[in-house]
Formats: C-alpha cells, structure tokens, sequence
C-alpha cells in the first residue's frame, strides 16, 4: 500500500486545503510508492501566516541565541538517529544509491551542531566617534519570515544549508521542496517538531511552482527568498521576488570545468573527474562537465578513464553493488537524452556511453550510460549547457594561458578543478578562475564551514560556513546620547 504523506504546519499535520494528492514515482521501477499534499494559494496564506506569527509573538522571539542554538544541536541529535529512514525515503524519490544518501544524512546533522554553536556568537560593534556626546553601536536581527526553495537531487541537505542558518538568525522558515521530491522533506519537518521548536518556526508546502510556488514568492510576508536551482527558475523567482524587494540567495547552474596537466597525477586526476561527473549520476550543481586536457596526456587519460567506467553496474539504488543509480525522473532522463541525440547527430566522437543502458538489472527506470564525448563543437548546447547528468565533454589545451580562457569562457561561476603537481599555478590559477569555489588536486568536498556560491549566472549570496547566518540578517546602527544637554542647533 502506498504511503500517504501529510504537512506539518503550525506544529499540527494536516493535509491541503484542497484535499488533492498527486504521486512520488520511485525511479527505478516506475511505480508510484507515495502520495503527497498537492498545496495551492490558499495553503501558502496559511503556512505564511502560521510563520509570522511565530517570529512576532509567543515563545520563538523570546528565546535567547544560546536557546536557539540549543534548539538546533537537538534538531541534529534527531537527525542522526533517523538517518536510515530519511536516506531510505531520499533514494526512493531520486534514485540516488543508498550507499549515497545514507552517508549525506548523517553528515547534514553537523550542520544543526555548527549553527548551534554560532547563533550566540553574532555579535555588533561599537562604532568609535565621540563618547563624550554619543554612543554608537551596531546589532544584528532576524529578517522574518524565509521561503526556502530546495532541488530535487539532494533536497534535505539543501534544505538543512538553509534552514539551520536561518534558524540560527532568529528567522522562521518555510520549505517548498521540488515536487520531483518532497518525501524526504516532509519526514524531516518531523525531526523539528520533535526536536521542541515551537509551532510555526519551521513549516513545509508541497507542490507544484503555478500553484504554491509563485504565492510563495511573492506573498507580502515573506522577507527572503533562498532557492537552490536551475538559472531558469533563478530569473523567474528573482524577477518575483524583486516586486516587492524582498532579499534573495541563488545558488543556481554550473557548467564547472577541471584543467588537467601533463605533471598531474593523472589515476587522481581520473578518479577526481569521476567524482564530479559520475557520482550522484552527474546530477549536482558542481558537476564538473567539462574537462580541458593538456594535449600530451589526452590518449592515456582517456583511455584510463574509459576503463574506469565501462563496466560499472548499474541497477537497484539499495543494492550495495550498485554503482550507477537511474535519472532521477522522467523529465531530466528526457532531457539528458535529447542532449545525447543532438551532440552524436552533431558528429561529435562518442569516446562512451551515449545511449540509454538496458537490461534486465534496471527494472523499469530510465538508465543513462556514463558517456564522454570529445571533438565537440565549443559553441554547441552539450558544451555551453548545463546538462545535469552523466555526460562529459572533452577538450585540449596546451598552455597554461589556454586553460585559464577555455575554463573562464562561460556564463556560470560555480566551480572547478585543476589537477597539476606545480602549486604555484596551482595557486595562480584559483585567483584567476571566475568560480565561486576552486579545487587543486580533489573534486566535490564539502564542509559546513566552507562557503558555497556562484559567480556570473550560477548565483549569489552564499550557504554554509560563517557567511551564510548573515544572510539571514540585517544590520541595524543604534546612537545612544550621553550628554546632560541637548543644545538647540539653530542657535
């Protein structure tokens, strides 16, 4: 029997207004395995209103940052001891290997510790002028109320890089995750109810963007939007958010290069490309689709990585055999493989891959090969667009000065790679790339501490580390008159 899902807002379960469901799909056989709050408008005002509330009365504001942060360390104790299940329902809805997500969930929970810890430890300044006529200082508060807009490739930790900060600020939150996946979303609101936050402080909607979403966006009380996404969806929400000048973070596409030289260690440099194109089936924003090969070593690394991958299996997310997960739904695996079409009619060198995979392994879910392709033309779509699955495109370089244009000759910034045992390019380099996060020698980590965000078209605004609380804040400077008399001005 399938599951049937409900929302938690304003600290009660409840179904939408409407009383209307619509379907999660498990990627890889098929099947519908769930059914989910189908939200409108009018569970938007709801969930909006259940949230200002909290921010401006009762419990929530009268707690102290040290409270808060409590709060928050509790959330995470939860969420380590429900890793299974939340990791459980997040392969099911994206078809991402359980080997994945089982680790991510209990990695998110240092996120809840980190905030915990820091949400007592924002503090103002005192401005120096003259004491002897004023005192001026500086505090930071909350904004209000947040919408936080989250993917469907890994929507709790996405989600808990908005949250936790935002909690940690004094704001209250609420989740509209991707209706490709809400699931996960929905089970995690659970842990924050339990966790003691007081109704109202933390609330989720599902649905789909025409019906929940823009209400969202651009209801009058909602202070900031964060969304994680495509640039797409980035322009629209940003043009609606900017109606009424709300505050915005955009963590959007990428088109991440990795520049491999000839000194490189070149199995590392394979198994760091692997890691950004092929893990998680290509489908995080930090893919790093295009590789850029000084010339000397192109036939041995592709020869390598083609080794490396051809006989990966692929199958069962929860077989821990498997290697390569499905698409994670209908509509990506369709777009994925009009890219596929379009680049080998284009005549593109299909080095592997470049079809669908088939088999009687794969149950009834869409299986895109691992495929690289080289001899492409620059300028075409596979080689300007984010393409968000296992497709890489290979290029030749044979300067360093060639490099540094062919990875900078995008529209996105998010991030890239440089793999070369010479750290003094090395470090020339990541000052040179425009990305908002470079990686020498390694690919794909992560750190709650570490700042993430975009350059150019993949964003602004950053998540995790110190960065991230303030964009849940506004600075407010406070004069304080200390002398005895005031003296009339006009005199």
């Amino acid at each position: 029997m399938n599951e049937r899902f409900q929302l938690i807002i304003n600290g009660e379960y409840r179904n939408s207004s409407s009383d209307q469901w619509f379907d999660a799909e498990n990627p890889f056989d098929g099947e519908c395995w769930a059914h989910v709050p189908r939200c409108n408008a009018e569970d938007v005002s709801y969930a909006v209103n259940a949230a200002k509330q909290a921010f401006e009365s009762g419990e929530w504001p009268t707690l102290s940052a040290t409270q808060r942060g409590a709060l928050l360390i509790k959330a995470g104790q939860l969420i380590r001891q429900r890793a299974e299940r939340l990791a459980t329902l997040e392969t099911k809805d994206t078809g991402k290997r359980f080997a994945e997500s089982l680790p991510q969930m209990t990695g998110i929970a240092d996120w809840f510790d980190y905030y915990g810890g820091l949400a007592d430890k924002v503090q103002g300044q005192v401005i120096p002028s003259n004491p002897e006529l004023v005192v001026n200082y500086t505090i930071h508060e909350p904004l209000g109320v947040v919408a936080a807009i989250t993917p469907w490739n890994s929507p709790i930790m996405i989600a808990v890089w908005k949250i936790a900060p935002a909690l940690a600020a004094g704001n209250t939150v609420i989740v509209k995750p991707s209706e490709h996946a809400s699931t996960s979303t929905l089970a995690l609101m659970e842990v924050f109810r339990d966790a003691g936050f007081p109704s109202g402080v933390v609330n989720v909607i599902t649905g789909f963007p025409t019906e929940c979403g823009q209400a969202l966006v651009t209801h009058p009380d909602v202070a900031k939007v964060t969304f994680t996404g495509s640039d797409n969806g980035g322009r629209i929400i940003n043009t609606q958010a900017a109606e009424s000048f709300k505050r915005v973070t955009m963590e959007l596409g990428g088109k991440s290069p990795q520049l491999i030289f000839e000194d490189a260690t070149l199995e590392n440099a394979v198994h760091g490309v692997i890691s950004g194109i092929f893990l998680s089936n290509g489908q995080t924003c930090v893919a790093g689709s295009r590789v850029y090969l000084q010339s000397s070593i192109r036939e041995q690394f592709l020869n390598c990585l083609r080794d490396k991958i051809q006989n990966l299996k692929m199958g069962d997310p929860f077989d821990a055999e498997t290697r390569i997960g499905p698409i994670a739904n209908t509509m990506q695996f369709e777009r994925i493989k009009g890219f596929l079409e379009e680049t080998i009619a284009s005549g593109a060198t299909c080095i592997a891959g470049g079809k669908v995979a088939q088999g009687d392994n794969l149950g009834r879910g869409h299986f895109i090969e691992p495929t690289i392709f080289a001899d492409v033309d620059p300028t075409s779509r596979v080689a300007c667009e984010e393409v968000f699955g296992p497709v890489l495109t290979v290029f030749e370089f044979d300067t360093e000065d060639q490099a540094l244009e062919l990875a900078n000759n995008t529209p996105y910034g998010l991030a890239a790679g440089v793999w070369t045992s010479n750290i003094p390019r090395a470090m020339r380099l990541s000052r040179k790339i425009r990305s908002g996060t470079v990686y020498i020698n390694t690919y794909r980590a992560v750190n709650v501490a570490s700042p993430v965000g975009g350059y150019k078209k993949s964003g602004f605004g950053r998540e995790n580390g110190i960065e991230a609380i303030y964009e849940y804040l506004q600075t407010k400077s406070i004069w304080l008159g200390t002398q005895d008399v005031v003296p009339n001005p006009l005199t």
